[in-house]
């Protein structure tokens, strides 16, 4: 057993987990078989992709919210005591012109570098997070097909016991909103019927492209991930607060996805906000997101999203083992 901590820090958030791992029949975390215990999963919107699709360069008062949050991280990691730590920056801080800022900072709080790792390999690591312990179930067929909807980007990844083929596209849920529905420096609210065709148009040819590569209609169960997925399945659940344990692994339909979709795309910023599980930092983005998500499931066929709450920050984990 080893005890890891794994971060990971994406385009508006940025994530811990620290958990014992226990590999029982392999060297190699992403083949083996075993357990993670999970011992403290925490989350906080930090926005670090703030204007980057605009400037090319991080945003300083982005990189301040972001290493508070590193400084945060850094003291729960202590106190746990974990033996081996990694930490994994997705698309902000592979686009930015100033990312040495970004590698520096973390190196000073929490002494490990950033592994600025590329889209392929952030598909791998979602992967093997979300699907090792779909192993072995007979009501999750495979080939499955994992979709990570991120804040700048959106990784796509067919496999069965390992992956077969992977391809990230940037159309994150921070990207998409920030690109179409920005306009004199206010979020439209709500947005216009053709800010919204524009995203379905971006989505559109982003499909297209993951298709070159990624044999989308392939697959048998599609598995969602990340923030946005989870807010419109807690959505879905009718919950009155969040609850990872109520939405891990929950089934949500292509209807009750679309009409979710609908809503939020016709709602204001306060009614976004009342919603009982809406995080504050999501409330401007959740739609695009909401509609990535209802685009892949068109495109797929897929009848229903399994929600899965394991993600990169799993896989990252295992790796360390």
């Amino acid at each position: 057993m080893t005890r890891v901590a794994a971060v990971d820090c994406g385009t508006n958030s940025i994530r811990l987990l620290v958990a014992d791992v226990t590999v029982l029949d392999s060297a190699s975390g992403a083949g083996a078989t075993g357990d993670l215990k999970e011992l403290d999963r925490r989350m906080t919107i930090v926005r670090l992709g703030q204007d980057v699709d605009r400037t090319g360069r991080l945003a300083p008062e982005a990189l301040d919210r972001t290493f508070a949050a590193c400084r945060e991280f850094a003291e729960v990691i202590r106190e746990l005591g974990a033996h081996r730590t990694r930490f994994v920056a997705t698309s902000a801080s592979r686009d930015a012109e100033n990312r040495e800022d970004f590698v520096r900072g973390v190196v000073d709080i929490l002494g490990v570098e950033p592994e600025v790792i590329t889209g392929d390999q952030e598909a791998e690591f979602s992967f093997t997070g979300a699907t090792k312990e779909l192993a072995g179930r007979d009501h999750f067929e495979k080939p499955y097909l994992v979709v990570d909807i991120g804040g700048g980007s959106t990784e796509f990844v067919v496999g069965d016991d390992h992956v077969r083929a992977a391809r990230s596209v940037d159309i994150g849920c921070v990207r998409m909103t920030e690109r179409h529905l920005v306009r004199d420096g206010h979020i439209s609210d709500p947005p216009t019927l053709g800010q919204v065709t524009a995203i379905e148009a971006d989505i559109a040819a982003a499909l297209d492209l993951a298709e070159e590569t990624v044999p989308l209609s392939e697959a048998r169960t599609l598995v969602g991930l990340a923030g946005s997925v989870t807010t419109v399945a807690a959505i879905a659940l009718g919950l009155s607060a969040y609850d990872s344990a109520a939405i891990h692994h929950s089934r949500i339909s292509l209807d009750q996805v679309r009409e979710i979709t609908g809503n939020l795309l016709s709602s204001t910023h306060a009614e976004r906000a009342a919603i009982p599980v809406m995080h504050p930092g999501r409330v401007d983005v959740i739609a695009a997101g909401a509609l990535v998500l209802l685009s892949v499931m068109e495109r797929t066929g897929a009848r229903e999203v399994v929600v899965s709450e394991h993600d990169i920050l799993d896989g990252i984990a295992w790796s360390l083992v």
